[in-house]
C-alpha cells in the first residue's frame, strides 16, 4: 500500500506484543465518558516531588504524611459534576479499568490562583475569640470556614481564606479503579 509515498508492507510490520495485562486493559474495558461514576486511586505531588495527598496507605506511609483517622481507598466522584477539580474530572475522560496515567494540572484547573485580597485582618470579637490564636494554626470561622492563621495581634487575626493549594501546579498519578454504572 501506498500512502504519501510511503511504502507499508502491513504483513511484514512490527507492533510490539503487549503484555496479559495490558491486552486484558484493552479487550475488557470500557472508557470514562462525562456523567460516569469512578473510583480512583491518586498520590498528588507538587513540582518538587512533594506528596501532599494519597488514597494508597503504603505511599502515604512512604511519604510521611500517614494520617491514622484517613480511611485510604479509592476517590469516588462523577464526572462532569464539579466534585473534582477541572484537571481530574477532563483528565480520566477517556480512560479505561485499570489505566494509569499522570496528570500535570495547572492551578487554574486545581485549585485557582493564589488571591491576595483573600487575606484579611479580622477583629477577634468578630471571629468569637478572646485570645489570639497561633500562627501557623488553622481554626474555623463563625461562617465555618477553615483559615489559616497568618498572624495575630491582641484585637485581630490575619487569616487566609485561599485554598491551601491554591497557586499550585499539581501532580497527580492516577489509577481508574472502577467505572460504576
Amino acid at each position: 500500500m501506498h500512502h504519501f509515498g510511503i511504502w507499508i508492507d502491513f504483513e511484514m510490520a512490527w507492533v510490539p506484543e503487549k503484555n496479559a495485562q495490558e491486552k486484558e486493559i484493552m479487550e475488557n474495558s470500557r472508557t470514562v465518558k462525562k456523567g460516569d461514576y469512578l473510583l480512583i486511586d491518586y498520590t498528588g505531588k507538587f513540582e518538587d516531588g512533594t506528596v501532599f495527598d494519597t488514597t494508597l496507605k503504603e505511599k502515604a506511609l512512604e511519604a510521611r504524611i500517614y494520617d491514622e483517622k484517613k480511611g485510604y481507598r479509592p476517590f469516588f466522584f462523577r464526572t462532569d459534576t464539579f466534585q473534582a477539580i477541572k484537571g481530574i474530572d477532563m483528565g480520566v475522560l477517556g480512560m479505561k479499568e485499570g489505566e494509569e496515567k499522570t496528570l500535570i494540572i495547572p492551578p487554574e484547573e486545581a485549585y485557582g490562583m493564589y488571591k491576595n485580597y483573600l487575606v484579611q485582618e479580622i477583629p477577634l470579637e468578630k471571629l468569637g475569640l478572646q485570645t489570639p490564636p497561633e500562627p501557623g494554626t488553622k481554626i474555623i470561622t463563625p461562617a465555618g470556614s477553615e483559615v489559616k492563621v497568618l498572624n495575630s495581634t491582641e484585637t485581630s487575626a490575619t487569616l487566609d481564606f485561599n485554598h491551601e493549594l491554591a497557586g499550585k501546579t499539581l501532580i497527580l498519578e492516577i489509577k481508574l479503579v472502577s467505572i460504576i454504572n
